[in-house]
């Protein structure tokens, strides 16, 4: 690889080794050279300027003279790692990468430490990941991009809590209205079902109002209601049975519906916001495709950063987990479900992607149907469509150029 170049030819007394497991208010660090010989041994320090400047003063006097490279390895954890992977955060010249979380434990089995972990175990199995020439270099990415992954973020979690609320009103409602689901399929997600909720969680209300009455209310307030619907859902009111917990349920719904209201306003604020930030990346182009809007193309920037990162297609689809796991011995092999083992956002992103190709893309429609056709179930086709959404989309990004139907037929 290009970043250990820097390396080659070097002799191994003349590099140095720095191995940082990291926790919530504090880290741990040691020193070694490529030959083993431990310079720092096992030391903690808090996660301040302070702390890190006397750590890094104790690493300064212990760094022999002539030493050419400072290679320092910080095991990613979640979001307390982000400190000291921030650009000036360690001295000029000193290369920092990223350690993956599942190599350190891989490299702690190795080491014959599977039930054993601790920092000072962690930091020995990461500083032979660092000898072995293991880690990726700390990528930058630009305000805009790190924006970006900000609000799609923010979305994201709010898109969840949304979910969460919904399951809860439905429950509320079918103790305040029973039988109003069998009237409505999708009563949170239509107009005249938010309606209902809102302002008939009381059936004997709606039952007194009729058909004609009621389409009327729900005209003045911008909601078509066709006939058919409209006698199904006063039929279900005048047919719905009391519940004991009625009042208390219609308390709660009100309650819940507001947060929902606030839940739809905070997503729609973080979607305009993406739309608006989207153009001035490099992911802008990934739009052009069908069934690609920006919070797909989003979605799929947050969960990759810069483009340059990644040296082909084939690493990010390794890195969402979906690759299937694999085993084989002597001349038998078993393939089971996919590995799971990456990043859950990018995951979902591919597998949003490859949704968005399905429904819009004909090409990809023809090919899901190829798959279905020869037996494949639904989990093996969606992983299907996500590579080839991936590779797509990677090509596209690479090269800066729109959606050619005809070079992806």
């Amino acid at each position: 690889m290009s970043w250990t170049a820097r390396s080659a030819e070097v002799p191994l007394r003349q590099l140095v080794a720095v191995p940082v497991d990291v926790g919530k208010a504090t880290a741990m660090l040691m020193a070694c050279d490529f030959t083993g010989r431990v310079l720092v041994p096992a030391v903690e320090f808090a996660m301040t300027r302070d702390g890190l400047t006397a750590v890094l003063a104790r690493l300064r006097a212990a760094l022999p003279a002539e030493v050419r490279l400072v290679r320092v390895g910080v095991e990613a954890a979640g979001h307390y790692h982000r400190p000291l992977t921030a650009v000036g955060v360690w001295p000029a010249g000193w290369q920092v990468v990223e350690l993956n979380p599942a190599h350190v434990s891989a490299q702690r089995r190795v080491n014959g430490q599977r039930g054993v972990k601790t920092d000072r175990v962690d930091l020995a199995a990461m500083a032979d990941l660092l000898l072995a020439g293991r880690g990726v270099p700390v990528s930058v990415a630009g305000a805009v991009l790190v924006e970006l992954a900000a609000w799609v973020a923010h979305r994201r979690r709010r898109v969840q809590v949304r979910t969460a609320t919904k399951n809860q009103l439905l429950g509320q409602l079918d103790r305040a209205f029973p039988g109003l689901s069998l009237a409505v399929s999708d009563v949170l997600g239509t107009r005249v079902g938010r309606l209902v909720a809102a302002q008939f969680a009381d059936p004997a209300r709606l039952a007194r109002l009729g058909v004609e009455r009621f389409r009327d209310f729900a005209a003045r307030r911008g909601v078509q209601v066709n006939r058919v619907v409209a006698d199904r859902l006063v039929a279900a009111a005048r047919a719905a049975l009391p519940t004991a917990e009625a009042d208390v349920a219609r308390q709660v719904l009100a309650a819940d519906l507001a947060l929902l209201d606030d839940l739809d306003t905070q997503i729609t604020a973080a979607e305009a916001r993406i739309a608006a930030l989207l153009p001035d990346t490099e992911y802008a182009v990934l739009t052009s495709v069908p069934g690609w809007g920006s919070v797909r193309a989003a979605a799929y920037a947050a969960a990759l950063g810069p483009i340059s990162r990644w040296p082909a297609a084939a690493k990010i689809y390794r890195a969402a987990g979906l690759t299937p796991t694999q085993y084989e011995s002597a001349g038998r092999r078993r393939d089971g479900g996919i590995s799971r083992e990456g990043s859950v956002p990018l995951r979902r992103a591919l597998l949003d992607l490859g949704i968005g190709l399905w429904h819009r893309d004909p090409a990809a429609r023809d090919y899901a149907s190829q798959l279905r056709e020869r037996g494949k179930p639904g989990r093996v086709i969606a992983c299907a469509l996500a590579h080839r959404a991936n590779k797509i989309a990677y090509a596209m990004v690479r090269d800066q150029k729109p959606y050619d139907p005809d070079r992806w037929a």
